[in-house]
């Protein structure tokens, strides 16, 4: 399948870049004993830290009991890339993930999906172009969601052990899952923990899946109103402003110096991925340098200025819901791509 999405908590899904940027090391056997606990012992902490959070022990047999170690996840794990000194070019990544094949199977499942749209929007603020992009770029509008077992997942990627309060937490927040009577048979998905339509990761299922069809169920493994509705929740909890585009395309003029602006903001999280842009500007002052928006954008709207392959190649001015994008996955191309993919299905 497709590189695993998390959703994007700390992934607030930034967890895809997250585990990319950590070193590559050879996998682990699994008869090994991963920081001298075995993985049956490492199992029954799990069942101590879920039981003092409340999870019932019913749950916690069913779920845990026979789980063993899955080698092809530890694999997978392992094998992430390491960080580039200089990232690769975005127009060929571009090319592939908003090429026509997406963009017509977006429009037509948006056309499909037009009566919900207009209710969703209204009480999340934020456009269904952009949510319709996101569930498109992390399942293909559900057509693959992946298949390795969660549990079998999250305990092997925990009990590895590079990001063990990272993936134990999302373990016990599985299992708080199927407290809450999600049946066990529906989670299923990527080897690193994500899931549904949106892939989310657990903690972020308990905190931000919403019922978007009035059944009761927040079913974002089959219902696309849940999924749209989920989505719409997860960007207006993370801050997407109602009325901004996520960004815009820029002229910017020949023997423009982009270093010039170079951000001195030290970003919290995802450094990489955020120095890559400029200063924050308002698109007046932007326009006042030279620089141009090509789309409809509001004059004292902030902006920093993305040029990602260099002079005389397409440049941006991004928005702050373009860090919202990010939020989902911390990635310059995942981001951009989704936000041209909105932009492609809206047209």
């Amino acid at each position: 399948m497709k590189r695993p999405s998390l959703t994007k908590s700390f992934l607030s899904k930034c967890l895809a870049g997250a585990i990319a940027a950590l070193p590559v090391m050879a996998p682990a056997p699994l008869h090994a004993q991963v920081q001298g606990e075995s993985f049956s012992a490492y199992l029954q902490t799990v069942a101590a830290h879920a039981r003092k959070q409340g999870v019932s022990e019913a749950t916690i047999t069913r779920t845990l009991s026979g789980l063993t170690p899955n080698q092809r996840v530890i694999e997978l794990d392992t094998a992430q890339p390491g960080r580039q000194s200089s990232p690769p070019p975005m127009a060929p990544y571009i090319a592939r993930h908003v090429g026509s094949s997406i963009v017509s199977r977006g429009r037509s499942r948006y056309a499909q999906l037009s009566g919900i749209l207009p209710a969703i929007e209204a009480r999340y603020g934020v456009p269904a172009p952009v949510l319709f992009a996101i569930w498109g770029h992390e399942t293909n509008y559900g057509s693959y969601v992946g298949d390795f077992d969660l549990a079998r997942s999250l305990a092997t990627l925990a009990w590895e052990g590079r990001r063990r309060d990272l993936f134990e937490g999302e373990l016990i927040a599985l299992l708080k899952m199927i407290d809450q009577g999600v049946p066990s048979y529906k989670l299923k998905g990527s080897w690193a923990g994500a899931f549904g339509y949106p892939q989310f990761l657990p903690s972020v299922y308990l905190r931000l899946a919403v019922d978007g069809d009035g059944d009761g169920d927040r079913d974002i493994f089959s219902s696309p109103a849940d999924t749209i509705a989920s989505i719409a929740n997860y960007f207006r909890d993370a801050g997407w402003r109602k009325g901004q585009p996520w960004g815009v395309r820029a002229s910017v003029p020949s023997g423009f110096n982009v270093g010039a602006y170079a951000s001195k903001l030290a970003a919290p999280t995802c450094e990489r991925v955020h120095e890559r842009h400029s200063q924050w500007k308002t698109v007046s002052e932007w326009r006042a340098l030279g620089v141009a928006p090509l789309s409809p954008i509001g004059s004292d709207v902030l902006a920093s200025l993305f040029q990602p392959d260099g002079p005389g190649t397409p440049a941006y001015l991004l928005t702050g819901n373009y860090r919202v994008i990010l939020q989902y996955n911390c990635s310059n191309y995942y981001a951009l791509s989704v936000g041209l993919l909105a932009d492609e299905i809206a047209r």
